[in-house]
């Protein structure tokens, strides 16, 4: 059976998560509901991550199955037809081994989480960052997500729902950066605990804050208790923004001028 890479872009906010569910709208569901408009032979798709309600995506991963062959590009404009006016978008698609697979072959996962210290409404960003009513100390940031860099037992920051059979894992990147009157925090890691990129981002905005030191930020680590986590940020700020491979799944895709309507 012919396998598909799909790149995926999404809009969180009208969607419970990635995940499919029997009562409640998900982008798995809305892809697969568009696959089931043309393509009768299409398998479930499969994810990279499971995104929480109202997380956003610009780089998320599936892999699909088909009986037959598509054309990847014609498969893409395909789907996208079938999806609108859903705000999901497949932006690439490419033919992989049959073997190849979304989640289990990714080598990390990248993510984006917004913030925005400002007073004033956030009128044309509402829904897509975390508004903050106070200015934040990015040194100070910096310097609590430091102490959470390397491989630690992460129970105090994951949900007590996770699913994970392990709270070690290992965070390689946690980046506080400026970008206009935004603060970003930039997360990288193999995988991620349930809740954990949210659950660093409401830690470190009391950081900034003033409310929390550096210090209290590794008690809280080494505590290895909920309890002693920030509160979680929302989900409005946080995005997945690309999921790596050891090969470019999409570099060799041809390029193909779009169809817009005159």
């Amino acid at each position: 059976m012919p396998r598909y890479a799909l790149l995926i872009e999404y809009h969180g906010a009208p969607f419970s998560g990635w995940q499919r569910q029997e009562n409640a709208p998900s982008v798995q569901g809305a892809i697969e509901a568009a696959l089931a408009k043309f393509a009768r032979d299409a398998s479930v798709v499969t994810g990279a991550g499971r995104t929480d309600a109202g997380v956003h995506a610009r780089g998320q991963v599936g892999h699909v199955d088909f009986d037959t062959d598509w054309d990847p590009y014609r498969l893409q404009q395909a789907i996208n037809h079938h999806l609108r006016p859903q705000p999901v978008a497949i932006t690439a698609v490419s033919r992989v081994a049959d073997d190849w697979h979304a989640r289990f072959g990714a080598l990390s996962r990248r993510y984006l989480y917004r913030l925005l210290p400002r007073k004033s409404p956030a009128a044309l960003d509402e829904g897509l960052v975390w508004q903050v009513r106070q200015s934040l100390d990015l040194a100070a940031m910096q310097a609590g997500a430091d102490r959470m860099l390397g491989r630690h037992d992460f129970t105090t920051f994951r949900s007590t729902e996770c699913q994970a059979q392990s709270p070690v894992k290992t965070l390689d990147r946690l980046d506080v950066v400026r970008d206009g009157a935004e603060v970003h925090l930039h997360v990288e890691a193999r995988s991620f605990l349930h809740n954990q990129v949210r659950s660093f981002a409401g830690t470190l905005e009391r950081v900034g804050a003033g409310i929390w030191s550096p210090e209290d930020v590794t008690a809280a680590l080494e505590a290895r208790d909920r309890t002693r986590c920030g509160p979680v940020a929302p989900p409005q700020g946080l995005y997945l923004m690309s999921v790596e491979y050891p090969e470019d799944l999409f570099a060799t895709v041809a390029l193909r001028p779009e169809s817009y309507a005159r």
